[in-house]
């Protein structure tokens, strides 16, 4: 039943990691929902979150979930079902439930990524075009995020191909976003399927396109990078893709484009150049994801990053935090980072169940 799973993942500041270790402790969703605040206390739980679990409007907010998808179309996916993404379920903090519009069957599919540059030049446009129509003809899914610029021509070449595509949003399936791209989101539901790990009403928050990028990543072979700056969010897409042992790619680009820099910096440390849709899907050895029983604990065929570990940016940052909730912009002034790369360790330590975020983009310890 989806329904006790939709409600504990509807817990804010509940992520992945500690959504885990409770059914692992209690055995499934509907048993960590039975039980007490004194035994969710002796879990290790901060008593906001014990709180909110023991509340008996969660249950209420889930089945409010559950209708407001059955409205727009949409159905809930949990890890549990065989519908859920095989590849997407191996990775680090996978999404308990997934919200999604469309043909779910492609989930299951081969797939690749492509993002890039929202404002990409007429180079990129062209390049994705090509890539994308591609890989559409070699039959692989193409997956993007539906932002402007490089997301949205990747969608679009590949329908005009004849090819099925899926965007994760980084909001509720009912707020996509972009408005500009809500007729491509249309088209997409038509022709593939739109995705989401955030309930629906959410809206598209800054903190939430990190935290979907990986969800990008997870479900997909590999992970092309058409144009990027040097700090473009799409860098973040394959940093995750490395960690979860996808095949990074890159557009070589004119050594004289701002946009061509992420990129090169990408072959650079060993990324696998691409000029063609049809030759990567002949070069890429394609990754096969079983289908698998459920597990509480994901089984991961990739690098999996241990919830106990800490890069050294990381345990920086991790130390400089405390039980009291601090803003964003404090917590980056304090370690001298830029907010960009910031945004991406903080995002970490909340999926690791270290860290939550408050209200005003402020985070705090959670003590677990």
């Amino acid at each position: 039943m989806s329904l006790a799973w939709v409600a504990l993942n509807s817990v804010q500041r509940l992520g992945p990691a500690t959504f885990d270790k409770l059914v692992e402790r209690f055995g499934s969703p509907e048993a960590v929902l039975d039980q007490s605040a004194y035994q969710l206390e002796q879990a290790g739980l901060a008593s906001d979150l014990v709180r909110k679990i023991t509340d008996p409007e969660t249950m209420k907010i889930a089945e409010k979930q559950l209708k407001m998808a059955h409205d727009v179309g949409g159905v809930v996916l949990t890890r549990k079902d065989n519908e859920y993404p095989a590849c997407l379920r191996e990775i680090f903090a996978a999404p308990p439930v997934l919200y999604a519009r469309g043909d779910t069957e492609i989930l299951q599919k081969h797939a690749v990524a492509i993002v890039g540059a929202r404002s990409p030049t007429v180079y990129g446009k062209h390049a994705t075009k090509k890539i994308a129509g591609e890989l559409a003809e070699q039959h692989l899914v193409v997956v993007s995020g539906l932002a402007r610029g490089i997301d949205a021509i990747a969608h679009e070449a590949t329908i005009d191909a004849g090819g099925k595509t899926v965007a994760v949003l980084g909001s509720g399936i009912d707020k996509v976003f972009p408005v500009s791209n809500r007729a491509l989101g249309e088209r997409i539901i038509k022709n593939g399927c739109i995705i989401s790990e955030f309930p629906l009403g959410v809206p598209p928050e800054p903190f939430n396109f990190p935290r979907r990028n990986r969800i990008i990543s997870g479900c997909s072979s590999a992970v092309v990078v058409v144009e990027a700056g040097e700090k473009s969010g799409s860098l973040i897409t394959a940093r995750y893709a490395l960690q979860q042992g996808r095949e990074v790619c890159a557009v070589p680009g004119p050594i004289n484009s701002a946009m061509s820099r992420g990129t090169f910096n990408l072959i650079r440390d060993g990324a696998q150049p691409v000029r063609s849709g049809k030759e990567l899907a002949e070069s890429l050895k394609v990754v096969s994801f079983p289908r698998m029983p459920f597990s509480v604990t994901p089984s991961v065929t990739s690098v999996e990053v241990p919830e106990t570990i800490f890069t050294q940016d990381e345990r920086n940052v991790y130390d400089a935090l405390t039980i009291e909730p601090q803003r964003i912009d404090a917590i980056a002034e304090l370690n001298g980072m830029d907010m960009a790369e910031l945004f991406v360790i903080l995002l970490n330590l909340e999926l690791k169940g270290v860290v939550q975020q408050c209200s005003g983009q402020r985070f705090v310890k959670t003590g677990t």
